[in-house]
């Protein structure tokens, strides 16, 4: 049985001006393309246009290997657009770093798992040994590198290396405690997702929970972000936050500080893996 041919996935930003959907949509009409969405948006700000649009490949008369040429060509350098290309029958290729909480773990190889996500992670990178029982009992190879400040460059080039050998295209940080330096960083430009609580910067340090319950904060939340070489500074991909009332003690902003860590990072992933996210600038635009 031969599979779908699957769709073709273009996200598009440039100086605004007349005609770009046109232009967009009529290239895809030529090649008989059947567009299934479209969203579009301008900066005002900026007078920046931003698009995501997504046809199907079956009947379209350009081949894949074929496509991004030729829009180049045809549309993309004409009118200064800068665009990335997609397509939905690839599968990604996923690692995630952990340290020793595994709720966020958990919660990924669950997805990927029961064939919610179309993904394949073939490898799970820690700087602690603790959670290898849970990598071995989805069948997934654990690597352990234990991380020190005087091992701290090595052990990340050895990382990288692991990731390359595994053609590895997205990492996940689930609660991975260990800052990348710059060079990591650089080798995954927006391809590396990251998860933390609410209460940074107010609440740093290893009891943030505590110090916020002392404060008697009244909401609680979580941020996903990509990395980028300031720390927790990357571009801003999904948050939520959950209303604390008198009852909630320490225990109870744990377990709902964790449940929307779990949340807010899956829907990260998701978008990451749908091609639903432009990176503009130090921001994203999620075409959710």
């Amino acid at each position: 049985m031969n599979k779908e041919p699957g769709t073709a996935i273009l996200l598009i930003h440039c100086p605004d001006r007349r005609g770009l959907v046109l232009a967009v949509t009529g290239f895809i009409q030529k090649h008989n393309g059947n567009i299934i969405r479209l969203d579009e948006v301008v900066d005002a700000e900026s007078r920046t246009f931003f698009m995501r649009v997504e046809w199907e490949l079956d009947g379209f008369t350009l081949a894949p290997g074929e496509i991004g040429k030729a829009f180049d060509s045809d549309v993309a350098g004409p009118l200064g657009m800068n665009r990335e290309l997609h397509f939905s029958a690839e599968t990604a290729r996923m690692a995630i770093f952990v340290s020793r909480l595994p709720h966020c773990l958990h919660d990924l190889l669950g997805r990927a798992q029961s064939g919610e996500w179309k993904v394949e992670i073939p490898l799970i990178v820690s700087n602690h040994p603790d959670l290898e029982p849970v990598a071995a009992g989805f069948g997934i190879p654990f690597h352990h590198f234990p991380i020190r400040p005087d091992n701290k460059t090595a052990q990340e080039q050895k990382e990288l290396e692991l990731l390359r050998q595994n053609r590895v295209g997205l990492v996940v940080l689930a609660r991975y405690m260990q800052i990348l330096s710059s060079a990591f960083t650089a080798a995954y430009p927006n391809r590396i997702i990251n998860i933390h609580h609410s209460f940074l910067p107010a609440f740093p340090g290893a009891k943030p929970y505590h110090s916020a319950y002392q404060r008697g904060v009244k909401i609680i939340g979580a941020s996903s972000h990509y990395v980028s070489a300031e720390l927790d500074q990357g571009p801003i991909i999904e948050q939520d936050v959950e209303k604390l009332n008198y009852k909630d003690q320490v225990p109870d902003l744990i377990r709902k500080g964790r449940d929307l860590e779990k949340l807010v990072l899956s829907r990260a992933v998701w978008f990451h893996l749908q091609h639903r996210i432009l990176v503009y600038r130090n921001r994203t635009l999620v075409f959710a």
